[in-house]
Formats: structure tokens, C-alpha cells, sequence
């Protein structure tokens, strides 16, 4: 009975050894197919054949500088990016239409306007991206467009309005989708939803703060040098703008090969766990951009993906608003700004814990489910009744529910996309683009005559939450038959059985599953 028992044992460590020489020769194979140095391809080696408690202490130190490089920078730029945007729903609540004659549907065009210019920049931008380092050129676009955002201080006409607002837009373009790529070439599936939340606090800082600044700029700078109010506001987010886009040159990291502030080894296991978690390091030049493009627009899952990612910017429409919804329930401007704080001080709390879990858990489309659900109710509640108390909670629940869900997608196109790095420029920046031309219709829907209820955009927005739903349920199952067929594929490459051409996903590496 021993004897069978020490056979059984060593039986065992002997598949161990040979899963770990197999998970070893794979890595390594995946790293010099992408042009990874013979150097590194031994340290990768090595890092296989570490022990656990090795791996977990230096993940530990790369990501706590990773996280200290990186994310604080991004979440200010992100700040400042998004109250230079919206800062136009605070200056209504001063004298700008006023000053600025205008009238019907004017505010809403100023609104839309922006995103015709974001759009038309959003693809070329992220091409753009990995050929140049992000350090500066994410910097120098956003001393641009706080340039701009100050010099909308200047306008006299409603059209010189509309002309900076389009140009704002373009310049605004490469932020966002540029900062998701970012963060997805350091952070692996498991690790990026979380950096998304966190990434995504600088939105809901941006509406607190930008309402109490709003506040207090209206109230105490309107008429100081003969400047009305909303004209100090648009040239102080502005100046803070450019001030930090200096700083983010000298502050934000570039790619893991590339970063001094990390050891040779550190900057080696960087790569080994995009390698070790997806298949392949980032290199920006592993792919040339014509590649990329074709990799892309050949995928089916990008347009699914991308019409989800339409839908859900669409379902947030109602934030380029919000300060007149709010407004509804009674109160007056300064009181209104006020009030906005906290509304989106909930929601970034509420994104750091459902971020977590869905992390924690490995899950994207229940949370993304249960989430926009909520923004349903809220929406229902918001045009059903006009009972103060009543209203303001179903406020509360608009944007904990649809920009949540929107966190959560952003972080599932990244994973769903991993490597290379030219494709996942290229996803990301066209979902983007089509994805936020939903501003540019979207911001029609809560015209100032369907005050106070809003009846006409609050029902189509639950309308638009509902089918979120619908196309999560089938982004689940499209997702699921593909880590079926890789698991198919698998199974036959381990007997030495080819398989169908069309079975095979050759952007995923052994052991590599979709993330439902």
C-alpha cells in the first residue's frame, strides 16, 4: 500500500514538471514569436520556475509603483478632461446663454457639437498612440484642449461658441481611449477593472468638484474685472488644464520594456504577465498599424462591442444635463451645483466596490446587467413622479447605475481584445468613436420644454438600458462558444489531432479564456 502511494506521488510531480516545462516552453515561445530578446526569453524562463510566494512579493512592488506612476495622473487628466467637457451644463446656470443670445435648441447644439470633432479625431488618435510615447502625446493634446477650453471665455456669438466647441472636441479625442490602451498594456484581465474604476473616479470627481467650483465661481467671481461668471469659469478649468498637461509629460510612464523607474528583472516580469495572462507583451511595433486594422475590422465581436459600448454612452446622456433635472425639484443655481456633489460622491463609492467584486469575481456581464437595471428604475422613478424626495433618489440611481455599467464595459472590451497591441488600439478607439456618437444625437432628448418631467428622454433612456441588457445576454454567449471552442481546440492539439482553420483563434494562447 505504501509502495503505491510513493508511486501515485511521484507520478504526480512528474505532471507538475511536465505542466510547468510546457507552460515554460509556451511563454517563451509566445514571447519570441512578438520579438522579445533571447535575455528576456531566459528571465521568462526563470519566472516560470519561481515559487508562489516569489511571484506575489515582486507583483506586489510593480504594481504598487505601477499604480503610483500611473493612475494618479490619469485620474486628474481625466478630471479635467471631462469638466472641461461638461463645464458648458454649469455655465448655463449663469449668464451665458443670455450673453451669448441664445435660444430653442442652441444649448443642446453647443452640447453635441463637441463630439462631431472627438469622433473624427478618435481613430487616427490611437494609431497615432503607438507609434509616439504616450507620456507626450497625451500631454501635448491636453495643453491643447485646455487652451481651447479657456479661450471659449473669449466667444461673443453663439457661433464663435460652437466653432471652440468642435475644436475642443478634436483636441479632447485622444484622452480617453488613449488612457484605457495605456492601462491595459501595464494591467492584466483580473487586475484592469478595478484601475478602470479608479481611473473612472476622475469623472465623478469631475462632476462633484466641477458642481461646488461651479458654485463658487458663479457666486463670487461673476461681474469681478467686468468678466461675467461663467467666463471666469471656463478660464480657470481651463489655466488648471494646461498647468497639469506639463506635468503628465514628465509624470506619466510610456510602455512596461521601456520605463525607467523599473528594474531590468521588474521590467522584464512586467512583460512576462501580459505574456503569462494573454499571450504576448506589448510591443508597439510587433504589429505594423495595416495589420492591426485588418485584425480588427475582421473580428465580429468588434461591432457587437461596439454597438454595446453606443448604447451605454447613450444611456448617460442625461449627465449633460443633470444640473437643469436637478434644478426641477426647486432650488435655486447655487444650490443646484451643490447638490450635484453628493449624487456623484455615491457613485464613485459605489463604483470602487462593484469594480472589486467584479474582479474578484471574474465577472463582467451579471454585474453590467444588474447595474443598468438600476438606471432603469431610476429613470421611471425620475419621470413618474415630481415628489421631491422621491425624485431626488431616483437621481441618485441615474448615474450609479448607467456610468457603473459603462466602467465595467470598458474594462470587458479590453479583455476581450488582449494582444496585439496595434488591434487593441484599434478596437478601442473605434468603439469609442461610434460609441460617442451617441452624444451627438443623445443630447436632444432632454430638450428645456419637457421640463420638468423630462417624459420623452427619461423613456427612451430606460428603453435604451433595457436593450444594454439584451445585447450583454448575446456578448455572454458569443463569448462562451468561443472559450468552448477554445477549450475543443485544446483538447485536440494535446491528443496531436489538427483542427478545423475556422476552430482557431490564433490570438488566443493556450489556457486563455474569454472573461464572461
Amino acid at each position: 500500500m505504501a509502495s503505491t502511494k510513493t508511486e501515485e506521488s511521484k507520478e504526480g510531480i512528474k505532471v507538475v514538471k511536465e505542466e510547468v516545462e510546457n507552460q515554460k516552453e509556451a511563454i517563451a515561445e509566445a514571447a519570441r514569436l512578438h520579438g522579445i530578446d533571447e535575455e528576456q526569453i531566459i528571465l521568462f524562463r526563470q519566472f516560470t520556475e519561481a515559487s508562489p510566494e516569489w511571484h506575489h512579493k515582486i507583483s506586489k512592488t510593480i504594481l504598487r509603483k505601477v499604480d503610483f506612476h500611473l493612475l494618479p495622473m490619469l485620474i486628474l487628466m481625466y478630471m479635467l478632461n471631462f469638466l472641461d467637457r461638461n463645464n458648458l451644463s454649469q455655465a448655463r446656470l449663469g449668464t451665458l446663454e443670455e450673453d451669448l443670445n441664445m435660444t430653442g435648441t442652441d444649448f443642446n447644439l453647443a452640447t453635441s457639437i463637441l463630439f462631431v470633432g472627438y469622433i473624427l479625431m478618435q481613430l487616427p488618435s490611437n494609431l497615432l498612440l503607438t507609434r509616439v510615447r504616450p507620456s507626450i502625446y497625451l500631454g501635448v493634446a491636453m495643453t491643447i484642449w485646455g487652451t481651447i477650453s479657456a479661450a471659449q471665455a473669449a466667444t461673443r456669438t453663439f457661433t464663435s461658441m460652437v466653432v471652440c466647441r468642435f475644436f475642443l472636441g478634436f483636441a479632447e479625442a485622444p484622452f480617453f481611449p488613449g488612457a484605457i490602451l495605456l492601462m491595459s498594456s501595464w494591467y492584466t484581465r483580473s487586475e484592469l477593472a478595478l484601475r478602470i474604476a479608479w481611473f473612472y473616479c476622475g469623472h465623478s470627481f469631475a462632476n462633484a468638484f466641477g458642481g461646488l467650483l461651479g458654485a463658487g465661481v458663479l457666486a463670487g467671481l461673476s461681474g469681478t474685472h467686468g468678466i461675467s461668471g461663467w467666463r471666469w469659469l471656463f478660464i480657470i478649468e481651463g489655466s488648471l488644464t494646461v498647468f497639469s498637461a506639463i506635468c503628465a509629460a514628465f509624470i506619466l510612464p510610456n510602455y512596461p520594456a521601456t520605463t525607467k523607474w523599473l528594474t531590468p528583472e521588474e521590467r522584464a516580469y512586467a512583460q512576462w504577465r501580459l505574456v503569462k495572462d494573454a499571450g504576448e507583451a506589448d510591443e508597439a511595433n510587433a504589429s505594423s498599424l495595416k495589420e492591426g486594422l485588418s485584425l480588427a475590422f475582421r473580428d465580429p465581436r468588434l461591432y457587437l462591442f461596439t454597438l454595446l459600448q453606443h448604447a451605454s454612452l447613450l444611456s448617460q446622456t442625461f449627465q449633460y444635463f443633470f444640473p437643469s433635472i436637478l434644478q426641477t425639484l426647486g432650488y435655486g443655481n447655487i444650490e443646484t451645483l451643490l447638490l450635484t456633489a453628493p449624487v456623484w460622491a455615491a457613485t464613485f463609492c459605489a463604483s470602487l466596490v462593484v469594480t472589486y467584486t467584479s474582479g474578484h469575481y471574474g465577472d463582467r456581464s451579471i454585474h453590467i446587467i444588474c447595474l443598468i437595471l438600476i438606471s432603469v428604475v431610476g429613470n421611471i422613478i425620475v419621470v413618474s413622479t415630481l415628489n421631491t424626495g422621491v425624485r431626488f433618489f431616483g437621481l441618485f440611481l441615474l448615474p450609479m447605475g448607467a456610468l457603473l455599467s459603462y466602467q465595467i464595459i470598458l474594462a470587458w472590451i479590453a479583455n476581450s481584445f488582449p494582444r496585439p497591441l496595434v488591434k487593441r488600439s484599434v478596437v478601442i478607439s473605434f468603439a469609442n468613436m461610434v460609441g460617442n456618437s451617441a452624444n451627438i444625437y443623445g443630447t436632444y432628448m432632454y430638450p428645456a420644454v419637457d421640463a420638468p418631467r423630462y417624459l420623452a428622454g427619461g423613456s427612451a433612456t430606460a428603453g435604451v438600458g433595457l436593450l444594454i441588457v439584451l445585447l450583454v445576454i448575446i456578448a455572454r454567449l458569443v463569448l462562451q462558444r468561443q472559450n468552448k471552442k477554445l477549450a475543443i481546440r485544446e483538447a485536440f492539439e494535446a491528443e496531436g489531432r489538427a483542427t478545423e482553420p475556422g476552430d482557431r483563434d490564433e490570438s488566443a494562447p493556450v489556457g486563455f479564456r474569454y472573461m464572461l
